[in-house]
């Protein structure tokens, strides 16, 4: 399994397990990298991976953003 494939089972057993909620706001992609031992282009592969999935939503300029299930933006509409 690669890398960034264990890294996006992790965020979204997280997910499904309540620690992360829809609406928070997830660590910049540095911290991400840092907690997770990692490089900064295999956090940005997770985080597509986790968008493909609709569990995340990305606004820019604000942040990535736990989806509403169903992958709805946790901002509202835009």
């Amino acid at each position: 399994m690669y890398v960034y494939a264990a890294m996006a089972d992790h965020i979204a057993a997280r997910i499904d397990a309540g620690e992360l909620r829809p609406a928070s706001r997830l660590p910049g992609e540095r911290a991400l990298a840092e907690e997770y031992g990692v490089a900064l282009g295999t956090v940005r592969r997770a985080m597509v991976e986790l968008r493909e999935r609709g569990l995340i939503v990305t606004l820019p300029a604000k942040g990535t953003f736990i989806g509403e299930r169903g992958g709805k933006s946790p901002m509202g509409p835009s």
